[in-house]
This record gives structure tokens, sequence and C-alpha cells, in this order.
């Protein structure tokens, strides 16, 4: 009934062997806290492009998959899962993808989410796009993954309800403050709960943290670089108006039977042209 998750707001940088110390050294203050799973910003391993990378040709791939592996390595001795931001590279000469990494409590990568919108500077300079949802199943909530400027397209969210994710995991490196107000925004409406973890760098615009059911900020990490550790806790009396009656009547709602059940055949309903 209850999974404790760590939203992480680290210091991006545009090395990866940086990087990577902060992601292992929050990894162990996350499960330290008893974290089952840590949650990082987009791009941030590799460093993200424009902000961290003017050009691919600077990135040693070499270094920033030793680094991987050496997340993934401690991710299997803390017992903690990582959903971990980088760029992912292809086979020359396609551009790489925008993704995060599932990294399994075992140390295993086990799937990849690709940023399927990606932004006009991100898709003729950066990168290539990706085309399938992700989710994952970890301690009996179930979790989709989504990146930055996907925040704009309501039906990637409305998809992940669909697919009866409980947690959004949602990463970025955010140019605006209203990014958060859509994220509380979706959080309401789909009533499932949304991490939202931004570099250090973007705490002028808001904070990372996590968002309940209800659209309200459960947890915070300030506007220092750190990480908050909140519950994703389906017993939560602050929560039973989103997860117990919005959420299931909204299903109900949207399959359409209880207002098809309810239909009348009326000249005074059927004639809209008449007061």
């Amino acid at each position: 009934m209850s999974l404790a998750i760590a939203t992480c707001q680290p210091t991006s940088s545009s090395d990866p062997r940086a990087n990577g110390a902060e992601v292992r050294r929050m990894l162990r203050e996350a499960a330290a806290a008893g974290a089952r799973l840590a949650h990082f910003p987009e791009g941030f391993l590799s460093g993200y492009a424009v902000e961290d990378v003017s050009s691919w040709d600077t990135v040693d791939w070499a270094l920033v998959r030793r680094e991987l592996e050496d997340v993934a390595a401690l991710a299997g001795e803390l017992g903690i899962w990582v959903l971990l931001g980088s760029a992912h590279p292809l086979t020359a000469p396609h551009r790489p993808h925008n993704s995060l990494y599932v990294i399994s409590d075992e140390g295993r990568l086990v799937d990849r989410y690709d940023k399927r919108k990606c932004s006009h500077t991100e898709l003729t300079r950066f990168y290539s796009p990706g085309f399938d949802a992700v989710v994952l199943d970890v301690d009996g909530f179930r979790f989709g993954l989504a990146i930055c400027i996907e925040i704009n397209f309501s039906d990637l969210f409305a998809e992940y309800d669909r697919l009866g994710v409980d947690c959004l995991l949602l990463s970025a490196y955010p140019v605006d403050s209203i990014f958060a107000t859509k994220a509380r925004a979706y959080a309401a409406i789909h009533t499932y709960w949304v991490s939202l973890s931004v570099p250090a760098q973007t705490t002028h615009l808001f904070h990372s943290g996590l968002i309940g059911p209800h659209g309200e900020w459960l947890g915070d990490v300030g506007s220092d670089p750190g990480l908050v550790v909140t519950a994703l806790d389906r017993r939560d009396p602050a929560l039973r108006g989103a997860l117990d009656l919005a959420r299931p009547w909204r299903a109900s709602a949207r399959a359409g039977h209880i207002y098809d059940e309810r239909r009348v055949v009326d000249e005074r309903s059927r004639v809209r042209t008449e007061f």
C-alpha cells in the first residue's frame, strides 16, 4: 500500500564522470532513507544537449557507458531502482535518443524510454525521436515515463492513465515556471502521483518534488541540490477523494456506459434550435 521514492535534484554538468559520481552519491543517500526507487533529471548522466553539450562530438561515449555500468552495479548492491536521464548513442550517422534508463534493483538495465516529442532544436540538431510508451511495475505500483517538453502533449498523459499507472516519472530541464503548474494539473486530472525531477540549475523556476493525485505537492527538495524521499501511500486520508472516489468514477465516465444507459428519447432533447 506504500512505496518510498527519491526525487533527485542534482547539479548537472558536461562531465559524465562528475555526473556519475553525483548519481552514486544520491543513490546511497536515497537507499539509506528507505527509498525503493530514485528518479533523476533529463539528460543528466551524459549532459543535456544545448545546456551542457554543444556537440555530440565532444562526448566520450565510452566514459558514459562506464559510468552507467557503475551506477547499475551500485543499484544492485543497494537494492534500489534507478530512473536515469542520459543521451543514448545510436549507430552513426544517427543522432542519439534522449532517454531515461530503467535500472532494476538487481542492477540490470531492463528498459529504456526514448523521448517521443522532441523540440525543434532537439529534432533538427541533437536527437532521434522514440515512439513507445514505457511502464514498469515496482512493489505493486505501476510507473510511466515522460521527458520535459512532453508536458505539452496531453494525449501522452492520458495514455499513461489508460495504461493504469499509479505514478508518472517526469524528468526535465525546464525553461519556464508554468511547467510545474501543468504537471500539477495532469496529476489532479488523472489522479496519479507525478515525480518531477529537474537539475539544480533550474530551481529559480520551481523545485523538484512529488505531486500527489490531488494535484498538491507532497515533497519538495528545496532550492539547493539534493533529494526528497516521499511515500506513495494509498492509505493517505488526504488522497481518498482522488484515489478511491474520483479515479474509479472518472474511468466509468470515460467508458460512457453511465451516460448511455440514461440516454433519453425526447423531442425537447433532439431539437436544439428552440428555447
